[in-house]
């Protein structure tokens, strides 16, 4: 597949394109990263001021959403080439990372999406030689728990795998490796999973949507080393083309 038919593709799937998070959301999720809303915030310290304004034209430079500040309401975009741009930096780091036989942590926020990603390249980099950390599951956070399924941390409440934006599960998952000795060399992870390890200062790359604005902002702070732009909730069979691209750019299919 070449790079425009995978345009083409990502558009198609709503991967990319016109995207299913309206562009109210888009606007009201900028206003509560800069206001402070513990969901938006994404585990990410801030190593300057960010004002609406800017994080609003962030967005529209690293993601692809409308830069006109007179639509609020309707169908926004996240851009097929800047997509593609950063998963060559995503795969290139991964690839690194997994030839290197270097230490990896996987973790999701969005396991009814994104969890098929990371458990295939999960998969590949054990296959590879490299080294998956694994943890100790049932560490308490809110009213459930951490697991680790098929080598990625998610968390866990009522029952249910649950989408969260929350730091927390990467935050004792790493206190729980540092207690064994254990730190990753490179964090794959999404979220507040990935904003909170980018902080820390680990290695990480993570995706995010256009409704959140908080790893974009840590990339540009150079804290993440990169964030790919993605609708992460289309149902996830739609991911399979990803999957190949990164293994394919990462040399290891």
């Amino acid at each position: 597949m070449t790079d425009r038919e995978f345009a083409d593709y990502l558009k198609e799937s709503r991967i990319c394109g016109e995207v299913a998070t309206a562009r109210e959301n888009n606007i009201s999720h900028m206003h509560g990263f800069v206001e402070g809303n513990e969901h938006l915030e994404f585990g990410v310290k801030w190593t300057r001021d960010w004002t609406f304004e800017q994080v609003f034209d962030l967005m529209a430079a690293r993601v692809g959403t409308s830069a006109d500040p007179d639509f609020l309401e309707g169908v926004d975009t996240i851009s097929a080439e800047k997509c593609i741009a950063a998963l060559y930096d995503y795969a290139r780091i991964f690839g690194e990372a997994v030839a290197g036989k270097k230490k990896l942590l996987f973790a999701t926020g969005h396991p009814a999406g994104l969890f098929p990603i990371y458990a295939e390249l999960a998969r590949a980099a054990r296959a590879a030689g490299a080294s998956v950390l694994e943890i100790q599951e049932g560490d308490l956070f809110l009213d459930g728990d951490i697991r680790q399924i098929m080598d990625v941390v998610m968390f866990e409440q009522y029952g249910n795998l649950q989408h969260t934006h929350f730091p927390g599960p990467m935050q004792l998952a790493l206190a729980q490796l540092a207690q064994t000795g254990e730190e990753p060399d490179l964090v794959i992870a999404d979220h507040g999973m990935a904003g909170f390890a980018a902080s820390a200062g680990l290695a990480t790359i993570g995706i995010a949507d256009c409704n959140d604005p908080g790893l974009f902002v840590s990339a540009e702070q150079g804290q993440i080393l990169v964030a790919v732009p993605m609708d992460d909730n289309v149902t996830p069979h739609l991911y399979q083309p990803i999957i190949e691209f990164i293994l394919t750019k990462a040399g290891l299919l």
